[in-house]
């Protein structure tokens, strides 16, 4: 069922991405697989899955482990082959307190959820030296959520500046998780703002390099996220089923 889900997703993107006028190689898919186990992170592996997204840390870490040791068992068994381990991609989506940023830095390749400078320090202190910098993504509240996780839109490029000064850390871009819209024209209007956010960032030309991940849109939005111009849509429900 994941493996016919993930060409059904899959579909969905290439479709959405020309009619956006768009690459579908410009879009890459995140398989976010909180509260599903190991054993359906494998399926989606075995069907060429590789970019994983966890909201809870702890059941991210266990899973990650879990992953890491079956690999090295197949790598074991299959050793006369000489057949390489997949490079497997795990990124943290969900909120991050500062009691769990050292599990995070390191065992995640990828934090999304970033939006105060504080957490990023830690980030960057406790990143283990051998293992290549995090990859960062900004989260905006780009539509002012009172109770919402994110940086304010209006605070997002000061943050961005400070952000990429820090050792052992890459700024990617930006992440949003905007409210449900009603239909495709309102989701696309929600998803612009984020773009234009991003935009204004890289226009700005005050970082080391610019900005290339747009993170939006997710099982139900996804058409409506690329044709605002998202990289990277986060994708559960229609993959893994309903939690």
């Amino acid at each position: 069922m994941i493996v016919r889900n993930l060409q059904l997703v899959r579909d969905r993107i290439t479709t959405a991405c020309f009619a956006a006028g768009r690459d579908p190689a410009s879009v890459r898919l995140l398989a976010v697989s909180k509260t599903f186990g190991a054993e359906a992170v494998i399926d989606a592996l075995s069907d060429g899955q590789r970019a994983f997204g966890e909201n809870y840390i702890a059941e991210g870490v266990a899973k990650i482990l879990a992953l890491r040791a079956f690999q090295q068992a197949q790598a074991a068994q299959t050793a006369q082959a000489g057949t390489p381990a997949a490079a497997l991609e795990w990124h943290c989506i969900g909120p991050v307190q500062s009691n769990k940023t050292r599990l995070v830095a390191e065992h995640f390749d990828w934090v999304q959820s970033v939006d105060r400078l504080k957490i990023a320090q830690r980030l960057s202190e406790q990143r283990p030296p051998h293992l290549p910098p995090l990859q960062i993504c900004l989260q905006v509240n780009v539509d002012g959520g009172a109770n919402k996780s994110g940086v304010a839109p209006e605070e997002a490029l000061a943050l961005a500046q400070e952000i990429a000064q820090l050792p052992r850390l890459t700024l990617r871009g930006l992440m949003a998780i905007p409210e449900p819209a009603t239909d495709f024209v309102a989701a696309c209007a929600l998803h612009a703002r984020t773009k234009a956010i991003f935009d204004q960032i890289n226009a700005a030309a005050v970082l080391p390099a610019p900005m290339d991940t747009l993170s939006m849109g997710m099982t139900a939005d996804l058409e409506a996220a690329i044709h605002s111009g998202a990289t990277l849509v986060r994708v559960g429900t229609a993959i893994f089923g309903a939690r």
